[in-house]
């Protein structure tokens, strides 16, 4: 494997190098296809329990934990998931998220307290991530939220590692060695974020929040977000924005409130009961409101 030649001069371009650290980046993300199946059953539990009121529980250390922390970070924004149902355990805590403590990943004595924290978790699902499988913080917290009755997705990079053991859905992402060696922020850290993203987005898809590709529950908190929630019920309603907009106006800033009034509701209890009557999912409260047209 190709690595920077240490005679060569500062600045000087190293092709070889990069060739490789590019294919390691491609063979990450060819690890997470291998996945596919063990993904979507996982994506499964996770709209299963968020459904029935659990919290989405990420577990994580080092490079692992800052890729976790950008994941559910995410989800309030993007599928207007409550941030209150999000939970993050990172080594080293939250505050000074930016400094990762190498220390903190051997913490095992504070698992015991930080689930216990946490209350019943029977309803909650976790996921734990880590390139070894074996960090000692992140498998500790993943063996006691499972104790206490949360469902335990594990990531990990390396084959028949503990993790991977305690979990109810163990998926193995095989990266491959690192063309920088010792480091996983490279080809690991690439197939835990690919891995990740999709678990995220395939269970919120299932929870309604996605639609025809359109985030139809994103929340539109700033102008950037509106501009994009008028464009997809004018996408979706095939309306002018105009009308789109006026229709998220009456729905108060719920996109899909707004796209069933957009396509028809008469008011937006009308609307927000046949959402309700269809789980969530925009394109089923479609086909109440319009039982005679095309398949949504």
């Amino acid at each position: 494997m190709a690595t920077p030649s240490d005679d060569k001069d500062q600045g000087q371009f190293d092709a070889p190098f990069l060739a490789a650290l590019l294919e390691s980046q491609k063979r990450a993300v060819d690890s997470v296809a291998a996945c596919a199946e063990a993904i979507e059953r996982a994506a499964e539990t996770i709209s299963d329990r968020l459904r029935a009121g659990g919290r989405l529980v990420y577990i994580g250390a080092g490079s692992s934990g800052l890729i976790a922390l950008q994941d559910g970070a995410e989800l309030p924004g993007t599928f207007g998931l409550d941030i209150e149902r999000i939970v993050f355990l990172i080594a080293g805590g939250m505050a000074e998220i930016a400094r990762i403590d190498s220390a903190a990943e051997d913490d095992i004595g504070g698992a015991s307290a930080d689930i216990a924290a946490l209350g019943p978790m029977e309803r909650d699902i976790v996921i734990a991530i880590s390139a070894s499988g074996s960090t000692p913080y992140t498998l500790a917290r993943a063996k006691a939220a499972r104790e206490r009755g949360a469902s335990v997705i594990a990531l990990a990079n390396r084959a028949a590692s503990p993790l991977l053991h305690i979990a109810d859905h163990p998926i193995l992402l095989d990266s491959g060695a690192e063309a920088l060696h010792g480091s996983t922020r490279l080809a690991a850290g690439t197939a835990q974020k690919c891995a990740l993203g999709l678990l995220s987005t395939m269970a919120n898809a299932r929870l309604g929040h996605v639609f025809r590709g359109h985030m139809v529950n994103v929340r539109p908190e700033n102008e950037k977000l509106r501009r994009r929630a008028v464009h997809i019920i004018a996408s979706v309603a095939g309306v002018d924005e105009d009308a789109a907009s006026a229709s998220l106006g009456r729905a108060k800033g719920d996109v899909k409130c707004a796209i069933v009034i957009a396509s028809g509701a008469a008011t937006r209890e009308q609307a927000q009961d046949m959402i309700h009557q269809a789980g969530g999912h925009v394109g089923a409260a479609l086909a109440r409101l319009h039982p005679g047209a095309a398949s949504f």
